[in-house]
């Protein structure tokens, strides 16, 4: 279905792939994955659009493909006024009603042959798409995702995460040859998460999924694409196995790489001696054996192992230090309400401590960004924040929080950075080179830009941090990272997410939202709604074990420690099932 042979694209201020290649097979299910910036959604826009690009090298997909695209922010048009039902069966009822005025207009006129030809064209197009039975495919999709109670309304009344879905849905339905979809997880609370993963698995076609979330990669795919440091691997199976086979790879590289650069250093100690040695003797000898050394050196170098595919780049994230915060109440929040076309927050009261740390969890739709945006804003009566307080905002909306018309440079000038070097010093931390000032921020990826993010909340040094999906589009390690970092907070934190394991990494309770109100749970009564609702509990155990057990190889091989990485790796095969 593709073919990419040799390829290699830049743009101005950043290479993306040097000679790479990979194939997906028809009918294969193929993750895409690689780190925030990588360039994994360029790759599919070159793919659905070639001719747009200037690339060098070979890239095929099948001539007579029809490509479905599910994009990275699927755009909710409020104002279009259509059911659920017809907005999936668009490309259905068009043809339908095609097929109907040809056939009307078969009654009367006299050249029957062009109509017949017409009529058989818009019939095979229709039968293309499964157009004689789509009534009862869409019935069985929206049963599939749990949405058969939307099939009668309007689509601008859907939450965002059930447009992603709706948005799949009708992707599928129209068959194409080829469905891409870019981090079609992103936003989407436990019961819609899962719901994707049954869309999926009962995809008969072939996808192309750019992901980062453990969950559909352990349960969704057959091939596994990934991208890093411009070169790709693929590998034909589970993602779990993949991860494994690359680590053990790595640990392999990295002792290899590790013996031939000490005895390069051996080596070059040795030259260094003889060059002052036959600087000081004329003994031709001595000049002959420098030149054999020298080429021996140089042998070494040819012959070094290379570098791992992937090397280990977890950003710096520190979102404020300093000493224990005093106890006092930081947030109330006393009979609050909030209302669009319905009710979504009625009468609602609680209270947050300077310390606490807690998620905001609950459908998609139920109201919860409205609620943190109202909090920053303050200018509510129900809503009473304590004096000491100083707040800073995340939003998974970025454009709210970044200017993406302006460099990295521009945007950290305005918080009261002096010099360009001292702004390339502070976001090589957060993993971006230090060349990145320059960069326009709209050209960065959606991970890219919630790390940015997160360095603009870490430099304002607030007490109460006001975070909403602040894991969206992160790759693994940035997710450790920003758990690591809201873990070691003083201050207090209020976070929207749908990421099971950074609310139960993090958070000391969870607000949840039902029936338009708030009520306070528990970790021990969050993890069991969790275990009975929507995930397996031993998944998630042997899952979060597995991310810890694969951190710890990552720092053993920092610290060159090759045996113990192996003794781990063995810890982590054991966890593979």
């Amino acid at each position: 279905m593709i073919k990419v042979e040799s390829l290699s694209y830049s743009y101005p201020q950043k290479d993306l792939y040097s000679n790479i290649s990979f194939t997906v097979k028809e009918g294969q299910h193929c993750a895409f994955i690689g780190s925030s910036g990588s360039g994994k959604s360029t790759l599919t826009d070159l793919i659905i659009d070639p001719e747009e690009y200037m690339f060098e090298g070979n890239l095929e997909v099948n001539t007579n493909r029809r490509i479905g695209h599910v994009t990275q922010f699927s755009k909710l048009d409020k104002t279009r006024k259509t059911t659920v039902f017809d907005f999936i069966a668009e490309e259905f009822l068009k043809l339908e009603n095609e097929i109907a005025v040809i056939c009307s207009e078969m009654e009367t006129s006299s050249d029957i042959e062009a109509l017949l030809e017409k009529y058989q064209q818009a019939l095979d197009a229709f039968d293309a798409i499964g157009g004689d039975d789509y009534e009862t495919s869409i019935n069985n999709k929206l049963n599939l995702a749990n949405l058969m109670s939307r099939k009668d309304m309007d689509v601008s009344e859907l939450s965002g995460g059930e447009f992603k879905l709706v948005h799949v849905i009708r992707e599928m339905l129209n068959s194409p040859d080829l469905i891409i979809m870019d981090e079609p997880d992103v936003f989407l609370d436990f019961e819609n998460l899962n719901s994707l993963r049954k869309l999926i698995n009962s995809y008969k076609g072939t996808l192309l999924i750019i992901t980062h979330n453990r969950y559909l990669l352990d349960h969704c795919f057959n091939k596994i694409v990934h991208l890093e440091n411009m070169q790709v691997q693929e590998f034909d199976g589970r993602y779990a196995d993949y991860n494994f086979a690359l680590l053990q790879t790595k640990i392999e590289q990295m002792e290899l790489a590790a013996a031939d650069d000490e005895e390069i250093s051996r080596n070059e100690v040795l030259i260094d001696k003889m060059r002052k040695i036959s600087t000081d003797n004329s003994d031709p000898s001595r000049g002959r054996a420098l030149k054999a050394r020298v080429k021996i050196q140089e042998r070494l170098l040819q012959s070094r192992t290379d570098e791992p595919f992937v090397e280990i780049r977890q950003p710096d994230i520190s979102l404020g230090e300093g000493a224990e915060i005093e106890e006092f109440t930081a947030l109330k929040v006393d009979n609050y309400s909030v209302s669009f076309d319905e009710t979504l927050l009625e009468n609602v009261s609680f209270e947050i401590k300077s310390t606490d740390k807690v998620a905001l969890i609950g459908s998609n739709g139920t109201g919860k960004t409205t609620l943190l945006k109202n909090i920053m804003k303050n200018d509510s009566n129900c809503i009473e924040l304590h004096p000491d307080i100083e707040l800073a905002y995340l939003s998974q909306n970025q454009g709210e929080m970044l200017d993406e018309a302006s460099t990295i440079a521009e945007e950290f000038f305005e918080l009261g950075f002096a010099t360009l070097q001292e702004i390339g010093s502070y976001i090589s931390k957060y993993g971006f080179d230090r060349e990145y000032t320059s960069q326009k921020i709209g050209a960065l990826s959606g991970g890219e830009k919630n790390i940015l993010q997160l360095a603009k909340v870490s430099y304002g040094k607030a007490n109460m941090l006001l975070l909403d999906e602040p894991t969206s589009h992160l790759d693994i390690y940035s997710k450790i990272a920003l758990e690591k970092a809201l873990r070691e907070y003083k201050g207090a934190v209020l976070m929207i997410s749908h990421d099971y394991h950074s609310i139960v990494n993090c958070m000391d309770y969870v607000l949840i939202i039902e029936d338009s109100n708030i009520r306070r749970m528990n970790m021990k009564k969050f993890r069991k709604m969790i275990y009975s609702n929507h995930f397996e509990k031993d998944y998630l155990e042997i899952e979060q074990k597995r991310k810890s057990v694969e951190m710890e190889i990552a720092f053993a091989l920092k610290n060159d420690d090759f045996e113990l990485a192996r003794t781990i790796s063995e810890e982590l095969e054991s966890l593979i099932v």
